[in-house]
C-alpha cells in the first residue's frame, strides 16, 4: 500500500471543521458528528482492498484532494452516510461540474473526490449487498434494474445487476434508459419481488439516486424499509460486495426488458430474452383513456423530454392514439439523453434543475421550439408537455386569454400549477368516466396540494384522504384505505425522543368509511399522479382497474391531452375549462397555490449548509411560538393559528432533543380560515426548504376573476418575500 501520511489528513480535515465552528458556519451537533465520522470513513476508503478492487483509483481521487488542500470538500463526502430516505438514497455523485464531466468521459472508476456521502459504485454496491441479503432472507428471487439519462446511468446499473446475480437473484434488466413508471410497471407485470431505479428524478446535473420498489411496485412500507435499512444495509462491510459478471451469469438469470426487438449498439451479453415491456406498459395506459377513437384528434401538441427517458415513450404513446401533431423540441439537445442537462444553467451556485413544474424549464422549453420551428408554428400550438429526466413527473404550458395576460408578465402562455392540472383531471374524469361508483370512490392528496381537490371531491361525494408528502405516503394511504386500516391523527406535540413517532398516520379524512375502495387518484403538489384503482387480487399486483402505484408523468401527460382535445372539441380550452368548472364553481372558489423552493436551486451545500437549514428552521418553529403568543403578520396577513406537521420520520437522522424537534412535514401558518396558510417544509435527507402557499377566495365571479387571479397571486408573493426576510431565506429574482 501506498504510504499516507494521514497525520497531515487529520490537521487538514480538524483544521477546517475548527475553524468553521468558531466562525460559525458550522453548528455543534454538525461539529461533533464531523469530528467523529470523518477520519474514520477517509481510513476505510483508503485502505479497504476490497473498495480498491471495485474501484481501483478511489484512492487516487482521494489524496489528489487531500493534495489540493481541499479540506471541506473532504469533509462533506466523509462525514456521514448517505442517507436513507423513504424510496432510497439521493444525493451529489460529486460536488463540482469538472468532477461530472471527468466521470462522463472516464467512466465510473474516474479519479475523482468520492466517499460514503456521494453516489458512487462503491456506495450502491455496499447498499445493493444489503438489499440483496434483506430479499434473500424474505425469499425473494427476482428484481427488475432500469435507469434514466443521468450521466452513466447504464453502468451503475449494469454494476448493480451483476451484484444480484451474485446473491443469487434473477435480473430484469432494462436495455436503454427508461422512465421510472415503466419500471414500477415491470415489477408486478413480470411478478418480480423488487425493484430499482437509477435516478435522481428532476434534480440536478450532479445528483444521482437509487429508488427501491416493493413487489407491486410501490416504495418498502415504513417497516420493511427500516428493517432493510437497520438489520442489513447498515451491517454490510466490503467483505459482501461480490459480483457475477453478465457475459457470466447462467441462462434464464439475466431477462431483457425493452421492445419489440434489440437494439443496435448495446451489448446483451449473450443472453437473448427480450421482454416488449414498453408496449405492455403503453397497453395499460391506453385502458385509462376515456375518448379513445373517438373523433379527429387535431390538438397541436409540443412535448419536451427535457434530456431525459420520456423522449421515445411520450411521443410514441400520443401518436398511438391518434395525436399526429405533436411537435418534438430537439432544440438544445433537449430530446437527447444527456445528464449534464446542457440547456439548463449549470453556473456554480446556481445550477437549475430539468423540472417541467419550474416555470424557468417551461421558459426554456417555449423558446426553444420558437427557435426551432418558428413563431407561426407555436401561435397554432394548443398546449406543451413536458416530462423531467425518469419522466415521473408531467408539467403542463398553455396559452393564456388575452385579457388575463398581464397576469404572466404579457406572455401568451403560463406554466399551469400541477394543483390546476390535478383539478381538472378530476373534474374531467367525474364527468365523463361512468364507470365510476361515487360511493366506493375517494382520492388521496399530500397537505401541501390544493384544496380545491377537497372541496370539488366532497361536491361530487367522493371521499379524501389528506396525508404527507411523497408518494410513499400516499400509496401507503391508498393500501390502508382498501383493506380498513386507515388512522388518523396528527403527531403534532409529541416531543418525547423515547415515544415513537414512526407510524405511518394521515393527517386528516373527509367522508371515509370501509366501501371506500375505489381511488380515483393520487395527486402531490410536486406534479406527481396516479390513479390505484380498487385493491389488487394479490399484494404483488396493481390494483384492479388502477394504474402503477407510484407518481407517472407519462400517464399523466396521455390524460391531459386528451382532456385538452376534449376541450377544443367543446370550443374551449383547458385554461378556460379551469377557470370555468372549477375557479367559478361557487362550492370551490378560487384558489391560487404557490410554491418556491429554498434555495431556488439545488440545496445550501455542505455541512455549512446543514447549520443554514437548521438556522432557517429554528426560526420558523420560534414563529410558531409567536404565533401561539398572540400572532404577528406575514405579508401583511394577520397569523390566526399554526401548527406543526411533523412524523420522526427522520429522527435518525435529526435526533430530537429536549429543546429541539426536526419538524418534518413543516410548519403551518394559517391566514383567517383553513384555505388560507402558508408552509414552511424541510427536506429530510438535503439541506433545502420548500415554502407552500395557499391563498384562496371565495368572493369571486366572472367579471373580476382575472383581477382575483391578479390579487391572489400579487399576495402570495409578498407572503414568499417576507417569510424568506424573516427566515433569512434570501430568494432570487428571476424566480
Amino acid at each position: 500500500m501506498t504510504n499516507i501520511d494521514f497525520t497531515k489528513i487529520e490537521q487538514g480535515v480538524n483544521g477546517y471543521l475548527d475553524a468553521a465552528l468558531k466562525e460559525e458556519k458550522i453548528d455543534r451537533q454538525s461539529y461533533d458528528m464531523a469530528k467523529k465520522n470523518t477520519m474514520a470513513f477517509l481510513r476505510q476508503w483508503l485502505t479497504d482492498e476490497n473498495f480498491l478492487r471495485v474501484s481501483p483509483n478511489v484512492r487516487k481521487g482521494i489524496m489528489s484532494a487531500v493534495d489540493a488542500g481541499k479540506w471541506e470538500d473532504i469533509v462533506n463526502t466523509f462525514r456521514k452516510k448517505m442517507s436513507f430516505g423513504t424510496g432510497g438514497i439521493r444525493g451529489f455523485m460529486a460536488g463540482d461540474r469538472e468532477s461530472i464531466v471527468r466521470m462522463q468521459n472516464e467512466g465510473l472508476d474516474a479519479p475523482i473526490l468520492k466517499g460514503p456521502n456521494t453516489i458512487n459504485n462503491i456506495v450502491l454496491l455496499l447498499t445493493s449487498a444489503g438489499v440483496a441479503q434483506f430479499g434473500r432472507e424474505k425469499g425473494f428471487e427476482k428484481i427488475v434494474i432500469g435507469y434514466d439519462s443521468r450521466i452513466r446511468g447504464g453502468d451503475f446499473a449494469k454494476v448493480i445487476a451483476e451484484e444480484f446475480l451474485a446473491y443469487g437473484f434473477t435480473v430484469y434488466l432494462f436495455d436503454e434508459a427508461c422512465p421510472f413508471p415503466e419500471v414500477t410497471y415491470a415489477i408486478p407485470h413480470v411478478k418480480a419481488d423488487m425493484g430499482i431505479l437509477l435516478s435522481a428524478s428532476h434534480n440536478d446535473y450532479r445528483y444521482n439516486g437509487y429508488k427501491l420498489c416493493g413487489g407491486n411496485g410501490s416504495q418498502f412500507d415504513p417497516d420493511e424499509r427500516t428493517d432493510m435499512y437497520n438489520n442489513y444495509i447498515v451491517k454490510v462491510t466490503s467483505d459482501d460486495i461480490k459480483t457475477t459478471p453478465l457475459s457470466e451469469a447462467p441462462k434464464g438469470k439475466v431477462i431483457w426488458l425493452g421492445g419489440a426487438e434489440k437494439l443496435s449498439g448495446v451489448d446483451y451479453h449473450g443472453h437473448e430474452q427480450l421482454i416488449n415491456i414498453h408496449k405492455a406498459y403503453s397497453d395499460q395506459i391506453k385502458t385509462f383513456l376515456l375518448q379513445d377513437g373517438e373523433g379527429e384528434k387535431n390538438l397541436s401538441i409540443a412535448y419536451c423530454a427535457y434530456h431525459g427517458a420520456g423522449r421515445k415513450l411520450v411521443p410514441k404513446l400520443l401518436n398511438d392514439i391518434g395525436f399526429d401533431k405533436v411537435n418534438i423540441i430537439h432544440e438544445n439537445g433537449l430530446n437527447d439523453l444527456n445528464g449534464i442537462f446542457p440547456s439548463f444553467n449549470n453556473d456554480p451556485g446556481m445550477e437549475q434543475q430539468p423540472d417541467p413544474g419550474d416555470r424557468r424549464a417551461a421558459k426554456i422549453a417555449v423558446e426553444a421550439f420558437k427557435k426551432e420551428y418558428g413563431q407561426g408554428k407555436w401561435d397554432n400550438t394548443d398546449i406543451l408537455i413536458g416530462t423531467d429526466p425518469d419522466a415521473d413527473r408531467c408539467g403542463v404550458t398553455v396559452k393564456v386569454p388575452d385579457n388575463q395576460q398581464a397576469i404572466y408578465g404579457g406572455n401568451d402562455y403560463a406554466l399551469l400549477p400541477a394543483d390546476d392540472v390535478w383539478a381538472i383531471l378530476l373534474w374531467y374524469r367525474l364527468l365523463l368516466d361512468k364507470n365510476i361508483d361515487k360511493k366506493k370512490a375517494f382520492i388521496v392528496l399530500s397537505h401541501t396540494t390544493t384544496d380545491a381537490l377537497t372541496l370539488l371531491a366532497k361536491k361530487h361525494g367522493v371521499g379524501v384522504i389528506k396525508t404527507w408528502v411523497g408518494f410513499a405516503a400516499l400509496s401507503a394511504a391508498v393500501r390502508d384505505a382498501w383493506y380498513g386500516e386507515l388512522v388518523e391523527g396528527l403527531t403534532e406535540g409529541k416531543k418525547d425522543p423515547n415515544q415513537d413517532l414512526t407510524d405511518m398516520v394521515v393527517l386528516e379524512t373527509h367522508d371515509m368509511d370501509k366501501n371506500r375502495t375505489y381511488n380515483l387518484g393520487s395527486f402531490e403538489q410536486s406534479n406527481g399522479f396516479a390513479l390505484l384503482g380498487y385493491p389488487p387480487k394479490d399484494k404483488s399486483s396493481l390494483g384492479v382497474d388502477g394504474h402503477v402505484r407510484d407518481k407517472d408523468g407519462t400517464f399523466a401527460a396521455i390524460l391531459v391531452a386528451e382532456i385538452a382535445q376534449w376541450a377544443k372539441d367543446q370550443g374551449t380550452t383547458i385554461y378556460d375549462m379551469i377557470d370555468k368548472n372549477i375557479y367559478l364553481d361557487p362550492e370551490i372558489g378560487l384558489f391560487y397555490n404557490h410554491y418556491e423552493p429554498d434555495p431556488i436551486d439545488g440545496e445550501y451545500p455542505g455541512i455549512e449548509g446543514d447549520r443554514l437549514k437548521k438556522a432557517i428552521l429554528r426560526r420558523a418553529l420560534g414563529y410558531y411560538q409567536i404565533a401561539l403568543a398572540g400572532g404577528f403578520e406575514i405579508g401583511g396577513r394577520p397569523v390566526t393559528k399554526a401548527t406543526i406537521y411533523r412524523t420522526g420520520k427522520y429522527d435518525h437522522v435529526y435526533p430530537p432533543t429536549p429543546d429541539w424537534i426536526f419538524p418534518d412535514e413543516g410548519v403551518r401558518f394559517y391566514f383567517g380560515d383553513d384555505l388560507n396558510h402558508l408552509t414552511v417544509r424541510p427536506s429530510g435527507t438535503g439541506n433545502a426548504l420548500r415554502l407552500h402557499i395557499q391563498m384562496h377566495t371565495f368572493d369571486v365571479k366572472e367579471g373580476n376573476l382575472a383581477e382575483k387571479k391578479a390579487a391572489l397571486r400579487k399576495q402570495a408573493k409578498q407572503i414568499a418575500d417576507h417569510i424568506r426576510e424573516l427566515l433569512g431565506a434570501p430568494r432570487s429574482s428571476d424566480f
